[in-house]
């Protein structure tokens, strides 16, 4: 008898033991730094502060393996492959051989939308009702997403195009249009037409990671719209800020003209 007493004992702890394990669980998941999204006084998720990719993909946005001077990319390009039309393709080609001083990066120009989202510095986003700035360090470029208008109307060429922003539930969503056809998209020669079309869609994860998406259109280049996917990881160093980055085009040429001789 007391043996049976014993074990129900037993049973009756382990039981509520369980019970106290799991509820401390849910709790700590619900409540673990970083998990939650922060949001503004309007209520809307709130991406201020600094962020930047780790991804390899102003190398090449496609998968590929590591070289003279290039680190390895698994690629952002949803599917692996862009879907150009064929005279397309053959340029890319052309490109491709020209790209250490045919590359507009390596004139220190503005890179367009959306490479200048995974250049490799970080950058900041300030976020108001009617206004997210994004400062970036590479080039002292930036961005005016205007909230909740219409876009110019066009054509104007512009290097880094003309954003409009609005809201899809808790996810940002950001058109823009009114390119040049003078950025590429990557190092590796991939390049677009003025008829290029960005559509991004920003997606707090939790509070110190954006999931970000980009619907690409191209009718004079490509066959088909396509996407690429990164992540933006936020920076939470103390005193973190933007520094100088001031680009010498004639170094970059004399850098690539080197290394071409070789």
């Amino acid at each position: 008898m007391a043996r049976r007493f014993m074990d129900r004992a037993l049973a009756l702890v382990s039981g509520a033991l369980l019970v106290l394990f799991a509820t401390i669980s849910v709790a700590g998941q619900e409540g673990a730094p970083g998990r939650a999204i922060p949001r503004t006084a309007e209520e809307k998720p709130d991406f201020s502060g600094f962020w930047e990719v780790l991804s390899k993909a102003d190398e090449n946005i496609e998968a590929h393996s590591a070289g003279r001077g290039i680190s390895a990319g698994v690629g952002i390009v949803e599917g692996g492959e862009l879907p150009y039309q064929p005279a397309a393709l053959k340029r890319r080609k052309q490109n491709f051989a020209a790209r250490k001083t045919a590359d507009t990066e390596a004139k220190c120009f503005l890179p367009g939308v959306p490479r200048i989202m995974y250049e490799q510095y970080p950058f900041q986003i300030v976020q108001t009702p009617d206004l997210v700035l994004m400062l970036f360090e590479y080039l002292h470029a930036k961005r005016n997403v205007f909230m909740g208008s219409d876009h110019l109307a066009g054509p104007l060429d512009w290097w880094m195009g003309d954003s409009r922003g609005s809201w899809d539930g808790d996810t940002l969503v950001i058109d823009v249009n009114n390119f040049n056809d003078e950025t590429w998209f990557d190092r590796a020669g991939n390049f677009h037409s003025d008829a290029l079309h960005v559509v991004e869609r920003y997606a707090l994860a939790d509070g110190d990671h954006i999931n970000y998406t980009a619907t690409i259109g191209d009718v004079k280049v490509f066959s088909r719209p396509w996407k690429m996917n990164l992540v933006f990881y936020r920076h939470k160093e103390p005193d973190f800020q933007l520094l100088d980055y001031e680009c010498q085009a004639f170094l970059l040429n004399d850098v690539a003209l080197i290394a071409n001789k070789k």
